[in-house]
């Protein structure tokens, strides 16, 4: 019963910075875990990051930790993911997805996806 639309994607150059959102509705958040996946040309579905709605609880793919930082307003039911120091190996269609499975890791136990948005990232 939870929309999931994700928005900020864009082109960018290495090493630049690009927030994206991921706007929320149907219900809040609260019992729900956030997370934000990406996906390469050819490439399976990746996990990125995730962050409990309602507690400082987050966690990182290791090829962006440092890098990338998940964020939320939880009276928007939005919440972002914020990369910095941008790479071509980042570049990838990026999804926001939920899951009251509070250690989910795994495309198939997040419950609601957004359509996802588009990161490019130039050498």
């Amino acid at each position: 019963q939870v929309q999931l639309v994700e928005s900020g994607g864009g082109l960018v150059q290495a090493g630049d910075s690009l927030s994206l959102s991921c706007a929320a509705s149907g219900r809040t958040l609260g019992m729900y875990i956030m997370a934000w996946f990406r996906q390469a040309p050819g490439k399976e579905r990746e996990f990125v990051g995730r962050s409990r709605w309602h507690a400082a609880f987050q966690n990182y793919a290791d090829n962006v930790k440092g890098r990338f930082t998940i964020n939320r307003e939880k009276a928007k039911n939005t919440g972002y993911l914020q990369m910095t120091s941008l790479k071509s190996g980042d570049t990838a269609v990026y999804f926001c997805a939920v899951s009251r499975n509070w250690g989910a890791t795994m495309v198939s136990q997040f419950e609601h996806w957004g359509p996802g948005t588009q990161v490019t990232v130039s050498s």
